[in-house]
């Protein structure tokens, strides 16, 4: 018995942190309130009127109901990630925090920034997945970005020299992509390795270490945020 009731103790309440991730984005995003009563809204207003259309307006109601709190959901979750990224924009690491939201696997990144100008703000992630290696810039200037750029290009040259490496720059400037689209974009790159390669070029590129510097933590505006894949139905 006792380690049953330490198992209910240890279940998170998914109540409790849809309420509280509720609470914490409606500080950045007032509106949330109006986004998720307007989506049930709408659902329900579907379902009367398919059920107007058909005569069996209490059946359409009742099946509309749980689509109409599941519209709501996935719109809590959308403008708690957007809330999210706002509260963090700007902020040393934040890059780093958007690409460990990836959804996927097979992608590996260094918790530490692999170069950084201390004076002027930038800095350079690597992480390492099927599209070969990708180096993420965020702050500063593009010049100075670039140059640390090609400073850990050639670093990484040096260890895994024909494995293909992409650059991206983050931020809100002709040819950057915004931190909210950051993971997107990294997903969307074509695989190039297999599972194996994979595996052994994060291996090989541990030998390169990475500069020390205090990242920021925690994207997530709640410690367990709803199960986007749940909602989804898988």
């Amino acid at each position: 018995m006792a380690r049953n009731d330490t198992a209910a103790e240890k279940k998170p309440n998914w109540f409790k942190q849809v309420g509280t991730a509720y609470k914490i984005t409606r500080q950045t995003d007032p509106a949330v309130t109006w986004w998720v009563l307007g989506a049930v809204v709408a659902v329900m207003l579907l379902g009367a009127i398919i059920g107007l259309l058909t005569g069996a307006i209490g059946l359409a109601l009742f099946f509309a109901w749980p689509f109409a709190l599941i519209a709501g959901m996935l719109i809590l979750v959308r403008r708690a990630e957007a809330a999210a990224y706002q509260r963090i924009s700007g902020q040393p690491g934040a890059s780093l925090n958007a690409l460990n939201t990836v959804r996927t696997g097979s992608w590996t990144w260094q918790e530490e920034p692999v170069d950084f100008n201390a004076k002027t703000g930038e800095m350079v992630f690597r992480g390492v997945g099927r599209a070969g290696v990708v180096l993420v810039s965020e702050g500063g200037s593009d010049a100075r970005a670039q140059k640390l750029f090609e400073n850990e290009t050639r670093r990484v040259k040096r260890v895994v020299p024909e494995v293909p490496i992409t650059t991206v720059r983050v931020g809100d400037g002709e040819g950057q992509v915004k931190l909210t689209k950051l993971s997107r974009h990294v997903t969307k790159l074509s695989p190039v390795l297999s599972k194996e390669e994979t595996a052994a070029v994060t291996k090989r590129l541990t030998t390169l270490g990475a500069k020390k510097m205090p990242v920021p933590k925690g994207i997530d505006p709640f410690s367990a945020r709803p199960n986007r894949k749940a909602l989804r139905g898988r």
